[in-house]
């Protein structure tokens, strides 16, 4: 009899104002869900991100509690709950609200794994640039978040 296979588990991060910078400076794929304790979706999508969690230790898993954390929350634009973000080297590869399902979310984490590297270097990073005001993460394409180069505005 083989030896029972032991899955990496992976934690998921809170993040705060003061750690969100430091998270998404890394070179690893971020994923981040914003949610609050009322909600119900939130509540819902909680299992299905956990597990994603368990079973991709190259992906950083990290949650933002809105209620907690409002002025991020403002910072980022999070106008509906649950919304996810996934970042890279500090170039938002996907925002969209709503919760996904498992196979949607692996479908996700799938695509934003196949984003080069080279490709993110002709982003801005968050939080980067000449203005004075806060920066928003940069977008991809509208709907999936994936693949799209945005011109500087």
């Amino acid at each position: 009899i083989a030896p029972a296979k032991k899955e990496a588990i992976m934690a998921v991060l809170e993040l705060t104002a003061d750690t969100f910078n430091d998270a998404i400076a890394a070179d690893k794929t971020v994923i981040i869900d914003f949610w609050a304790p009322w909600c119900g979706p939130c509540r819902s999508f909680a299992p299905t991100f956990e597990a994603a969690a368990a079973k991709h230790a190259d992906v950083v898993f990290a949650k933002v509690n809105t209620e907690e954390q409002q002025q991020l929350a403002g910072e980022l634009n999070i106008r509906s709950i649950p919304t996810l973000m996934v970042f890279r080297e500090q170039v938002l590869l996907f925002n969209q609200a709503g919760a996904l399902s498992a196979g949607q979310l692996e479908t996700l984490l799938q695509q934003v794994s196949g984003v080069v590297a080279v490709d993110l270097s002709v982003l801005q990073p968050y939080g980067q640039g000449a203005s004075p005001e806060p920066q928003r993460p940069r977008q991809g394409r509208s709907g999936t978040g994936i693949g799209r180069k945005e011109a500087q505005a």
